[in-house]
């Protein structure tokens, strides 16, 4: 117990010096749970329900039935650093429709919604496919949905609003850049302006919803439709895996590193993994260092980056939140293997190297590029590996990065990331004991 606490003492330490740090989990037990297979199961078959009607509404899902995914892909050799073991890259950064991993879950809350409360007023049948709702637009627009974002739900929620006719409000925080702003008005949604962070603007959200009963609030801190919908991933990934000839199992531990900020997108896909794969699947999460909600909720019990007197200030919009949603936390409480953290300038050169590679990244999007370093070079990754993949050659481990959001970048901001990165000194900025 005093070398554990010795150990927590030393990581606070870190992480309140704004140094990348890895926490692994000591509750952690990686395990059979047929309760997440279970769920990943119905949240595959609520997305086949919703895939019809996907694709009649949105023309770049026509081609795929309605399906959103997207490809898994070998990491560029050393690109992204040096790591035994294979890397690939989970290409969420390129989704269709909201070009982020924010379509997999405010695509599949807007439309499950959609779908309820059609039926409760009868204007869709039991038996009536969920396809007819594209043509209910009227009865749509009577209604709104809402929802407090610092950029990517709200993009995803509004484009899913929209698509069906919803009038639809998101409240954007402090952090939100401005050509997302630009793109959800021009697409016909009001945008309301905070001038604080995240957690400002989903509580404004949440009290102008409260007042409007023709209103429904999409609520990312405690929202199981959106974490339900972030779990079919897991389904996807393992398909993929299954087709690319890659096991998963005792000998061939899969790692998933996966960007988090409220943490329903990394919770709900950790949870379908969990699903898939039971205890040969070890999800962590990945945070920048002045907003590590989850670290500082996990490993120790603070509500907010602010008990650690970090600012919670990062290039990483979509991360740029305080706390960790308390739905996340119970069900992480010990499937959640781990957190890591990174700096900004770090993630700014993962950018240009996905630029150099043919990908478009937003800085939040490259997080989980820290991941396999901190757990294959870093000594709290070598304690994990000892006690969680005992006798393992770290060559047979997979190494899965999700890639979260780039896609609509546009071209301005994109150049603007790549010059900041050009400015900074070679190399990375990781601590020397995990420096590759």
């Amino acid at each position: 117990m005093g070398r554990h606490l010795g150990e927590l003492g030393a990581l606070r330490a870190r992480v309140q010096a704004g140094r990348s740090a890895m926490w692994a989990n000591p509750a952690y037990a990686p395990a059979e749970d047929p309760v997440a297979r279970a769920d990943l199961d119905r949240a595959c078959a609520d997305w086949a329900m919703l895939a019809p009607l996907l694709a009649r509404v949105f023309p770049d899902l026509d081609s795929t039935g309605g399906r959103i995914g997207s490809d898994l892909i070998v990491a560029p050799q050393g690109a992204f650093g040096e790591v035994p073991g294979r890397v690939l890259i989970k290409c969420d950064h390129a989704l269709p429709v909201a070009g982020s991993i924010k379509a997999r879950g405010g695509l599949f809350e807007v439309f499950m919604q959609a779908v309820a409360q059609a039926r409760a007023a009868g204007i869709l049948g039991p038996a009536e496919p969920v396809s007819a709702l594209a043509q209910a637009r009227d009865f749509f627009a009577k209604r709104t949905i809402a929802v407090g974002s610092t950029g990517n739900l709200g993009l995803s929620v509004g484009i899913a609003a929209r698509a069906l006719g919803y009038r639809c409000v998101v409240h954007m925080s402090a952090d939100a850049k401005p050509w997302k702003v630009a793109r959800l008005r021009n697409l016909g949604v009001e945008v309301v302006l905070h001038s604080a962070d995240y957690s400002s603007a989903v509580a404004g959200a949440r009290d102008a919803t409260a007042r409007d009963p023709d209103a429904y609030f999409v609520d990312d801190e405690s929202s199981e439709l959106l974490f339900r919908g972030y779990s079919a991933a897991a389904a996807e990934l393992a398909a993929q895996l299954a087709a690319m000839r890659i096991a998963v199992g005792p000998e061939n531990p899969l790692c998933l590193y996966l960007p988090c900020g409220i943490g329903g997108a990394p919770g709900g896909i950790a949870y379908g993994a969990r699903g898939a794969y039971g205890a040969h699947a070890h999800s962590f999460f990945v945070e920048p260092q002045q907003s590590a909600s989850a670290l500082c909720r996990m490993a120790f019990d603070v509500p907010s980056v602010a008990a650690l007197g970090l600012s919670n200030q990062t290039e990483a919009d979509g991360m740029a939140v305080a706390t960790l949603s308390p739905l996340v936390a119970r069900r992480m409480r010990d499937r959640l293997a781990g957190v890591c953290t990174l700096g900004d300038a770090d993630m700014l050169r993962w950018v240009a190297v996905g630029a150099a590679h043919r990908m478009r990244f937003e800085p939040s999007a490259t997080a989980g590029f820290a991941g396999p370093l901190h757990l294959m070079t870093s000594s709290a990754g070598a304690a994990f590996r000892a006690r969680h993949m005992p006798g393992v050659a770290a060559d047979n481990i997979t190494h899965v990065v999700w890639a979260t959001g780039g896609r609509f970048v546009p071209d301005a901001a994109h150049q603007a990331y790549l010059k900041t990165a050009a400015a900074l000194p070679t190399g990375l900025d990781l601590p020397e004991e995990i420096a590759p």
